[in-house]
């Protein structure tokens, strides 16, 4: 084979490299081996084997595309080993042309014996380090060239097994030995033995090594048999009691993105009982029924997955200030407005110009002027159609609130009425003569008296079982009212007591002297005082074992009556100026109105400002909110001034709206 030859066209030497046998690279010259040899030294650098083999006739075109893949070490022993037999030959030829011919008919002869012979078992050496896909090449090869092929890689050799460098053996080139595992062939299934007693540390090493030393495509063959394993609808496999059970865990955020998965998934996600239960966790505790909608169906779905939707809106609308047009409800001419309450669709004030108002809150109307005090109106409270005042007059009055008629005046009292607790038929009220008396709303009757305090009782909690008193004589006192009995005196604070909280187990009073304490009812035992307000504390909100208190220090606090601990204190920038006047701790958020003029909206997790709802025009130079009461999608505010800045008047907002 001449040199030419050697480095020439691949594609115009192809049929005549057809029809004879490929000679070896043991009979190549030495100019055609250095040739080969640089061509391989450069295409080693490149990671890649081009044309090189197939121009001195050893493999077919198929055969080399294979060869490209060849990695760069193994490319640099061939390499090495090349150059070395250049310099051999070179060293040792004294022919030219003519005796390369002869030398290369001998060797088709000598190559066409061992053909015949009992074919030779390879060294170990040789075999560990040739690649699989370097074998894998005479697979499609006829059986002439296989034969060839053969030839250069079964021959025997003699080498150490810390052997660094190529070693030739009867003139054929074969790879380093180096102390290697045996490859993995098919078949063989100890690889896989072993690889499964690794603990799960050492597979993934070894998974890691593996990927780290496979050419791009193997490893876009290991993704295409992966990643279908990460793509199987589990979901639809399951039993559907199961596939319900795992979606439960899901956020209600994600559980709305799982539906629109799959028809089936959104079969799911429409379970009733499923929403139910994510609404519990949301403070929802009655399903909301919509309105009939376009066309005279009613929506489809769960009404539980309707109403967390629609609780979802809501709130989103609370954050961003989303509200119906405001409504004024204006009344009560330039008095203070000392009493609100509110059930969602009615609104009753009441004022120290001896009159109580009804409003709509839907259309923010008044419906009614409730006269018949002679005195100022301080406490209120609302069942339904009942509305119960307590007055200035030392008196209380049943009224009906859809025709405005006083059903029941009550006396006994002997000063003013300053506070009231409602628990079904059954009001207690407090007074400033230091005595409480329970009444029946329903026949006017009072049923029970309850003295003890020294000084006007200032605030009072009835659950239906206990009462819980809090009066000017620093003392809280716990009542059983059927017997009129006196459970318990609770003493610890040095000043008067203006505020009280009550579920049942636990009692929460708040004094002037800026402390407030967590007493446990059945032993009558203080379990903490909660200290780190300045001043009053104007109000409180328990739910659970959470505790919101607001106080004429301008902060509002969050406590964990449990614990004693202080969780947040709602401050910051943006926070109020003056005084606490009112709170309501609803759900996520904590609403608060103060004698600066404005009601905020506290984030309760984060205790930040979330935003301002209202701001006085006045705020500032004397316009106040005295009172606030929310609902889930209303609020009302009872605003004036102390100084005739401010009209006296309700201010409604409205949150359930579509959101922008």
């Amino acid at each position: 084979m001449s040199s030419r030859n050697a480095g020439g066209d691949p594609g115009g030497n192809r049929a005549t490299g057809d029809t004879r046998t490929k000679c070896s690279l043991k009979t190549s010259n030495s100019s055609s081996l250095g040739k080969i040899g640089r061509m391989l030294g450069r295409r080693a650098r490149e990671k890649s084997v081009d044309n090189s083999l197939f121009s001195v006739g050893c493999i077919t075109r198929g055969q080399m595309s294979r060869l490209k893949q060849i990695s760069s070490d193994d490319l640099d022993v061939v390499t090495t080993s090349l150059i070395k037999k250049t310099t051999q030959n070179a060293a040792g030829s004294s022919g030219g042309t003519n005796s390369n011919k002869s030398k290369h008919v001998m060797k088709r002869k000598h190559d066409a014996e061992t053909s015949r012979e009992p074919e030779k078992k390879p060294c170990k050496a040789s075999v560990s380090n040739i690649p699989r896909h370097v074998t894998a090449v005479t697979n499609d090869v006829n059986p002439k060239k296989r034969k060839d092929l053969r030839s250069r890689t079964t021959s025997t050799e003699s080498s150490s097994s810390n052997s660094s460098s190529c070693k030739e053996s009867n003139g054929i080139l074969t790879a380093p030995s180096t102390p290697t595992k045996k490859p993995v062939v098919p078949g063989d299934t100890a690889w896989l033995q072993r690889f499964l007693q690794w603990n799960s540390r050492e597979k993934i090493e070894m998974l890691e090594h593996l990927i780290g030393v496979c050419q791009p495509h193997e490893v876009r063959h290991m993704l295409e048999v992966i990643e279908p394993q990460f793509q199987r609808d589990f979901i639809s496999l399951l039993p559907k009691e199961l596939a319900l059970y795992v979606l439960s865990f899901l956020h209600p955020r994600d559980l709305l993105l799982a539906a629109q998965t799959c028809r089936y998934w959104r079969v799911l996600s429409e379970d009733n009982l499923m929403w139910r239960e994510k609404c519990a966790e949301e403070g929802i505790n009655e399903p909301y029924i919509s309105k009939i909608m376009r066309g005279g169906c009613k929506r489809a779905g769960s009404v539980w997955k309707s109403s967390f939707l629609r609780q979802a809106r809501i709130e989103t609308n609370w954050r961003n200030g989303n509200t119906k047009p405001p409504k004024l409800l204006k009344g009560h001419d330039d008095h203070v407005i000392t009493c609100l309450q509110f059930n969602g669709t009615r609104i009753v004030s009441g004022s120290d110009d001896n009159t109580l108002k009804v409003w709509s809150a839907v259309s923010g109307k008044c419906l009614r002027t409730l006269t018949g005090h002679t005195g100022g109106v301080w406490a209120s409270q609302m069942r339904k159609n009942l509305i119960i005042s307590g007055s200035t007059d030392r008196t209380l009055k049943i009224w009906n609130a859809d025709t405005g008629s006083c059903m029941h005046t009550l006396y006994g009292h002997t000063s003013t009425v300053r506070c009231l607790a409602l628990h079904g038929n059954i009001v207690v009220s407090g007074s400033r003569d230091a005595t409480l008396r329970a009444w029946n709303i329903d026949t006017g009757e009072c049923l029970h008296c309850l003295v003890g305090h020294m000084a006007a009782v200032r605030c009072v909690c009835y659950d239906g079982h206990r009462v819980v008193s809090g009066a000017y004589d620093y003392m809280v006192k716990v009542w059983a009212p059927e017997t009129e009995e006196c459970l318990h005196t609770l003493q610890g604070h040095t000043n008067r007591v203006y505020s009280l909280q009550f579920d049942g187990q636990y009692v929460v009073s708040g004094s002037l002297d800026t402390s407030i304490k967590v007493w446990e009812v059945e032993g009558g035992t203080c379990l903490h005082t909660l200290m780190g307000h300045q001043s009053l504390t104007s109000g409180m909100e328990l739910r659970d074992n959470i505790l919101v208190s607001g106080n004429a220090d301008s902060t509002v606090k969050v406590w964990d009556i449990l614990s004693g601990e202080c969780l947040k204190t709602l401050e910051g920038s943006n926070k109020h100026l003056s005084a606490v006047t009112c709170l309501q701790f609803y759900g996520k958020f904590v609403i608060t109105s103060s004698d600066d003029g404005t009601v905020k909206l506290w984030d309760v997790k984060s205790g930040k400002v979330v935003r301002d709802l209202v701001t006085l025009d006045s705020r500032g130079s004397g316009g106040v909110v005295w009172r606030i009461r929310a609902s889930q999608t209303k609020l009302v505010c009872a605003v004036g001034s102390r100084n005739g800045t401010e009209e006296t008047k309700l201010l409604m907002l409205d949150f359930d709206c579509e959101s922008k």
